[in-house]
């Protein structure tokens, strides 16, 4: 053999070999080494309400941008957290005609074959709020959209707000629906630093009076902001919220534990907060129970580093874990996401 010859053949080989052992390493590949990556979904999200519907998972998020830009939610589905399908404007200003800007913070209810997406809109303000401007809110807070499917298209349900007045001086926004074990659906909500809970109607057009006479009772415990959710684990009742200021590193998760969902809520500790390593503003989020199982998700936004604008903010994934007393370990978040997982 010429040395030429002996010289592409040795390069040949090598480059044989090369491939067959990248072709072993990617067959040794288990679903658990294969993850989501941090952020999940493209472009500048917030506030992701996640769900389970049709054995898929679903992301309904915020678009995070100015609020006059504000005009529309998207939602994203996925089989196996890994693969993300945008449905583009599945609700929109045009279908919501007393909305105009600022729709945020959206949550989702199934209940018989109706799907029921709750939202916020128009930053509405209080006249005992500085800069308060009475033509510019006649009308806004958390609504209703109405759909046969979880990617809509969503019509408007009510007409108008389901909930436009400051109870308890809390801002009607960042509304969480939050179904007990008894069927009875509750609606918690606030800005402002106030947290109030009420009992919806059979049919979601009206909120329910309780014994009192009152719509709602508040629920606020320290630290609070906003951003509440809800959920029920071995009969406690967990209440989590987002406290700090959404615009910086401040910005975090906090929770408590209670026997009712009237509490009382006592803040127990952190669980979700800013890591210089990897990201800033970590915060309002929603937690998903994969059906069968104690194993749970946390969907969350937070802010890259370097963070160059008020609204760039990115949604996340990673698991959460509790101890054995029923507390929630802190959540580490990550680059990597969480491993590809598909439902049964």
């Amino acid at each position: 053999m010429q040395g030429m010859s002996k010289t592409r053949f040795y390069m040949a080989l090598a480059i044989t070999m090369l491939l067959i052992a990248l072709y072993l390493v990617q067959m040794r590949k288990t679903p658990e080494s294969i993850t989501s990556k941090n952020p999940v979904l493209e472009g500048w999200y917030a506030d992701p309400e996640g769900a389970i519907f049709e054995h898929k998972f679903w992301i309904y998020p915020t678009f995070s941008a100015k609020y006059e830009d504000q005009v529309f939610l998207d939602a994203f589905s996925s089989e196996d957290l890994i693969h993300w399908q945008k449905h583009n404007r599945i609700i929109d200003t045009a279908a919501v005609k007393w909305a105009n800007k600022a729709m945020w913070a959206p949550c989702i209810v199934k209940k018989d074959s109706s799907y029921f997406l709750f939202f916020s809109a128009n930053d509405i303000q209080a006249p005992f709020r500085q800069g308060y401007v009475a033509d510019e809110n006649k009308t806004g807070g958390i609504g209703i959209g109405i759909a046969s499917k979880p990617e809509g298209p969503f019509r408007d349900y009510l007409g108008k707000p389901l909930i436009q007045e400051f109870h308890n001086k809390a801002q009607p926004i960042d509304q969480f629906v939050f179904q007990d074990s008894d069927g009875k659906y509750y609606i918690i909500y606030g800005g402002w630093g106030h947290c109030n809970i009420a009992k919806l109607n059979n049919d979601f057009t009206a909120l329910v009076p309780y014994p009192d006479g009152n719509l709602v009772k508040e629920i606020t415990p320290d630290g609070y902001v906003e951003g509440p959710i809800m959920f029920l684990r071995n009969r406690k009742y967990y209440l989590m919220w987002s406290e700090g200021n959404w615009t910086d590193d401040t910005y975090q998760l906090a929770y408590a534990i209670a026997d009712s969902p009237f509490g009382p809520f006592k803040k127990l500790d952190t669980v979700l907060k800013s890591d210089p390593a990897i990201a800033t503003g970590a915060g309002h989020h929603s937690v998903v129970n994969i059906p069968g199982t104690d194993d749970w998700y946390i969907f969350y936004h937070r802010r890259p580093i370097p963070n160059e604008g008020r609204d760039h903010r990115v949604v996340c994934v990673d698991r959460m874990y509790f101890n054995p007393d029923g507390t929630i370990l802190p959540v580490k978040i990550t680059l990597e996401g969480v491993p590809k997982l598909k439902l049964r």
